[in-house]
């Protein structure tokens, strides 16, 4: 089973909530915005969604 990728929550200079998302080792792999990341999570399909 693939584990779930780990994200931590900043804030930009702006103001905006921010979504740090971390590789295996622990180690920074992308930052994105808290909207853009919610927009992708409702964008893609889960295995049950894909079945039915």
């Amino acid at each position: 089973m693939a584990a779930k990728a780990r994200r931590t929550t900043h804030r930009s200079s702006t103001g905006k909530k921010l979504y740090a998302v971390r590789d295996k080792s622990g180690k920074f792999k992308d930052i994105q915005t808290c909207e853009r990341a919610h927009r992708a999570d409702l964008a893609k399909k889960s295995k049950a969604e894909k079945k039915a």
